[in-house]
């Protein structure tokens, strides 16, 4: 960039930052055919996807290049048969070139492209490129003049390669972050609907992330806490035995050697005990910058999903109260009791159940209706 005015340098540079930034933030691609168009002295730009069933992708196109709705096909048609890209293929991929290289005069002459198409959208000359991308479509990046702006010259070449390089980097890089973007966000969804809750937390205990069961959990168990953003259990001998674990945890998942995991059992008064889990979680994983530790929450008594349990199985609505009350390990006396019904009622319900559920015994039907998808938290 030295060579150029100082001014020309300038818009280089910002528009090479700008690149970079839209990699990140995907809101600011839009306007950057535009900041293309500007640094090169241009009137329009366009960043377009040629994939091989002959469909075209407007990734980004200065407004002079947009078509009105009624000329929309006639538009996807030339976009189809855009002779500059037929072209520029057979010079080779991020080469740049000028519309000098593709074309005669006679040939402009003559061509539908350049009469019909190129007088529409107000252009002559052409600097560009064709480049390979991730999803395994032809990239063009296209800048234009008029013809009375003049032919693009060698220093306007050197221009466009260096904004091409820039352009190609920031595009793969847009792209791995959007496919890390949707892992995370698969990852986060599938640990909200689990009927177990996850935590994950810092070598502190510090929570850094948390599912909607996790969440549910600490708020309706006084054996969690919560204070300053750090997990915690209400007992203090269980409070340092998981200290300890999550410390051992965070060993391993720095060092990639040690134990995977570690169990805990939490006593309750007149419910059953809470289950914890520790594990160590890699550097990457679910958003985490570095090693993190796991905490898996479990409540035997978490209430199953009426409806759930309606759907799967087509209880009706007793039955499937019946049901979530066996699975959360309810005697038939107590289900009669809560529910305010004979135990002889109840026993009708169940051999309904079984019936429903293609089970033989109330043993069976509680260990299926525990571990069904029911469970889920939604």
């Amino acid at each position: 960039m030295e060579s150029l005015p100082t001014q020309d340098a300038a818009r280089l540079s910002a528009l090479i930052a700008h690149l970079y930034d839209a990699a990140v933030d995907a809101a600011l691609w839009s306007g950057t055919a535009s900041r293309i168009a500007h640094a090169l002295g241009s009137t329009s730009a366009v960043v377009k996807l040629h994939a091989d069933d002959d469909q075209v992708s407007l990734l980004e196109c200065t407004p002079n290049l947009m078509v009105p709705e009624r000329d929309q096909a006639w538009a996807e048609e030339w976009h189809r048969r855009d002779l500059w890209v037929e072209r520029s293929l057979a010079y080779g991929m991020s080469r740049i070139i000028t519309d000098e290289d593709l074309v005669t005069p006679e040939e402009q002459a003559r061509s539908g492209f350049y009469q019909e198409w190129l007088p529409y959208l107000g252009i002559h000359h052409l600097v560009g490129a064709v480049f390979p991308t991730a999803q395994g479509a032809v990239g063009v990046l296209g800048i234009h003049r008029p013809r009375g702006a003049g032919a693009y010259t060698d220093q306007d070449r050197w221009q466009a390669a260096l904004v091409l390089r820039h352009l190609q980097r920031a595009l793969r890089l847009g792209q791995h972050l959007s496919t890390l973007t949707q892992q995370h966000t698969v990852a986060l969804q599938a640990l909200d609907r689990f009927d177990t809750g996850v935590l994950v937390v810092d070598g502190n205990c510090q929570v850094l992330q948390s599912s909607a069961m996790a969440d549910t959990l600490l708020r309706s168990n006084p054996e969690f806490t919560v204070v300053g953003g750090r997990f915690s259990l209400s007992h203090p001998t269980l409070r340092d035995t998981l200290w300890s674990l999550v410390h051992a945890a965070m060993g391993t998942a720095r060092n990639g050697t040690g134990k995977p995991g570690s169990v805990l059992l939490i006593p309750r008064h007149r419910q059953m005990p809470l289950t914890l889990e520790v594990a160590p979680l890699r550097p990457a994983a679910l958003g985490a910058e570095g090693p993190a530790v796991l905490v898996f929450l479990r409540d035997p008594d978490a209430p199953i999903a009426i409806a759930r349990l309606r759907e799967l199985f087509g209880f009706t609505r007793t039955e499937a109260a019946v049901a979530s009350a066996l699975a959360r390990g309810q005697s038939l006396e107590e289900i009669g009791t809560a529910m305010h019904i004979g135990l002889g009622t109840v026993r009708t319900h169940l051999k309904r159940i079984l019936v429903k559920t293609d089970t033989h015994r109330q043993a069976q039907a509680v260990a299926l209706l525990a571990r069904s998808i029911a469970t889920a938290h939604h």
